[in-house]
């Protein structure tokens, strides 16, 4: 018979990782823990060490004790769809900043309210945008090469090797990228200034400190 601590810590990984919705093996590969180290886990057939355990709490941003203890039975738990959307880098919002292409890693936001279509997510760097983006919020983008006008948008500038967050104004044939902060002058886009658009800003969050 299975240790009653290895099966409670096993029900509780499969119903965390079915509230986030990925795989055993897809926690393996972000945590950097082998994949027949989890399944041992899930399995009850082994138990993790104390910083393991802490790390998965982290990783699921919930206590150790909500891996390691008995769940009431009557406790109802409302599962949202949570979707994974990696974190591209550092994007401006005052003076343009060199844009980081390289993944930093991922955040999970609950699915309700997102487009479809490739989402990423950018860190917002500067207070141009203020009010609506603040310095240091987590803007998610979804990939596409037009917006609407009026609409936020992760743009290309100087040469496209960097980029910034702006509000689009399209007037005539002119485009001119507008900060929502009055202390910014706009950025008109010319054909010695030319600018690409990345994607639209769809959402933005913020920690709370």
């Amino acid at each position: 018979m299975k240790d009653s601590i290895k099966l409670t810590l096993s029900n509780n990984l499969k119903r965390y990782l079915e509230r986030k919705g990925i795989t055993q093996t897809d926690m393996a590969r972000d945590l950097n823990i082998p994949e027949t180290t989890v399944s041992n886990w899930m399995k009850a057939e082994t138990y993790p060490r104390p910083d393991k355990i802490q790390l998965m709490a982290d990783y699921f941003n919930i206590r150790r004790s909500d891996l390691t203890e008995d769940r009431p039975n009557n406790i109802v738990e409302i599962q949202p769809n949570f979707i994974k959307i990696p974190i591209l880098g550092t994007i401006a919002c005052g003076e343009p900043i060199l844009a980081e292409e390289n993944m930093e890693g991922y955040i999970y936001e609950v699915a309700d309210g997102l487009p479809s279509g490739k989402l990423f997510t950018l860190i917002a760097k500067g207070d141009s945008m203020e009010p609506t983006i603040q310095n240091g919020s987590k803007v998610i983008v979804r990939e596409q090469s037009f917006v609407e006008n009026g609409e936020i948008a992760a743009v290309l500038v100087n040469g496209d090797t960097e980029a910034t967050l702006k509000r689009v104004k399209k007037q005539g044939n002119m485009i001119i990228l507008m900060p929502d902060n009055s202390k910014y002058e706009p950025i008109v886009i010319t054909e010695s200034n030319p600018a690409k658009i990345i994607g639209k800003a769809v959402r933005v969050t913020r920690d709370l400190f």
